[in-house]
Order: structure tokens, then C-alpha cells, then sequence
């Protein structure tokens, strides 16, 4: 699957979840993902967790993390 394809997973609506980003609008938002992945709940457990959850939706995820990470400027103040 493609960046691209990925990212479209990622949906925003400012009427599910105050216009977080979320999973092909499902309630769950990216930040839900991130933050279990990094609290060492893993990819299978989510989707255990959450039956409505795809593997791609994670991957998105972390893409999308990526994607706004890689398009921060980092300016130094002396």
C-alpha cells in the first residue's frame, strides 16, 4: 500500500472527536494509536482491542506522525 493510500485512512471532522485526526472516521483517533503503541500495547492487541481497526489504520498512523514531524522547521535562537 502507498503513502498515499495510507493517509487517506486518516480522516478529520470537527463533529467525531472535535476534529482530531481519526480513522477512516471511526471514533479512534491517531492519538489514541500513538499513544497505546507507545505505552507498549501492541499493533496485535489494538486489534484485538478495537475489531473495526485494521493494520493499515497503524501504519497510517505512524505515517502520519512521520509526515508531520518530517514538515516541522527547526529555527535556532541564539
Amino acid at each position: 500500500m502507498n503513502h498515499e493510500t495510507l493517509l487517506n485512512r486518516i480522516t478529520f471532522n470537527p463533529g467525531v472527536m472535535v476534529g482530531k485526526p481519526t480513522i477512516r472516521g471511526l471514533r479512534i483517533t491517531v492519538e489514541q494509536i500513538l499513544k497505546a503503541l507507545s505505552a507498549d500495547i501492541s499493533a496485535q492487541e489494538l486489534l484485538e482491542d478495537y475489531p473495526e481497526l485494521e493494520l493499515e489504520d497503524i501504519k497510517a498512523s505512524l505515517l502520519y506522525a512521520a509526515e508531520l514531524i518530517n514538515s516541522e522547521q527547526v529555527i535556532e535562537v541564539a
